[in-house]
């Protein structure tokens, strides 16, 4: 259940200060893992972004040690929901289908594996602390990464390389982020967020309606190949539904309660 302590400060942070507008992911005790709160309060912020005609660029970052350490588990074994209902088409955080025309940096400064990892995916630069590891862990726990995850990764680095991340389940850490092209610039260990708010002041000093213009005629020639395309997703829906019903499932969340290996039924 949701600490009652943590609901005393909103579940996402917002600051605007020199044309960047900075969302910070704010429940620090569980390494910003998301909850309902979390995706309405970061979905609010990134609209807010959108529409402020002072904003150029954001900046989204974890507080504390995390990023985002992905769905909040002790909720979703609860039963109760993460998604913003009354934005359930922004899906995971309010973020991974929330498409603005305002370059989105992730700050990477800490653990950013499945759900975390999804969010850097849907970004359009990103900055990674030197320690931190990005990865698709899901199915080693029977799931899959469904929040875009298996949408970009293939279109964001090489296909044999997409496999081996999306089917092993391994991380990679940052310098091999780096090589492949998943991050833009490595920061040194507790900079993530310094690092990324200099290379947004960098395109935050260009004309911002050739910015925006630029970001959309990309985004549009590009939408079925970058995972945001209705048909992409609806593809990820019906895989996902067959998996996340499977006793596997089950199983997967099962053994890393118990600290065992799971016993696999493949169905």
């Amino acid at each position: 259940m949701t600490n009652e302590l943590e609901t005393a400060e909103p579940a996402a942070l917002y600051e605007v200060n020199n044309h960047v507008a900075i969302i910070t992911l704010n429940r620090p005790n569980v390494l910003n893992a998301v909850n309902r709160e979390l995706s309405v309060a970061a979905g609010a912020a990134l609209e807010n972004a959108a529409h402020d005609p002072d904003v150029r660029v954001v900046v989204i970052t974890g507080a504390g040690r995390g990023f985002c350490a992905g769905a909040d588990l002790a909720e979703v074994a609860a039963g109760r929901n993460i998604y913003d209902k009354a934005h359930r088409d922004w899906d995971f955080a309010g973020i991974v289908r929330h498409w603005i025309p305002k370059p989105v940096i992730a700050a990477v400064n800490g653990f950013a594996l499945g759900g975390g990892t999804e969010i850097v995916l849907s970004a359009d630069l990103a900055v990674i602390d030197e320690t931190a590891s990005l990865g698709l862990p899901e199915v080693r726990r029977g799931l899959m990464a469904a929040a875009g995850g298996v949408l970009r990764i293939q279109n964001q680095v090489p296909p044999k390389v997409a496999a081996e991340i999306a089917l092993t389940g391994q991380p990679i850490s940052a310098a091999r982020a780096y090589e492949l092209g998943l991050v833009n610039k490595i920061a040194p260990e507790g900079a993530a967020v310094e690092t990324a708010l200099e290379l947004a002041a960098t395109i935050a000093a260009n004309a911002p309606l050739a910015v925006r213009q630029s970001k959309t005629a990309m985004f549009e020639s590009s939408k079925a190949a970058s995972g945001w395309s209705q048909e992409a997703w609806d593809a990820n829906l019906a895989a996902a539904r067959v998996v996340f019903a499977s006793d596997d499932a089950k199983e997967g969340g099962r053994a890393f309660v118990a600290k065992r290996a799971p016993v696999w039924a493949g169905r």
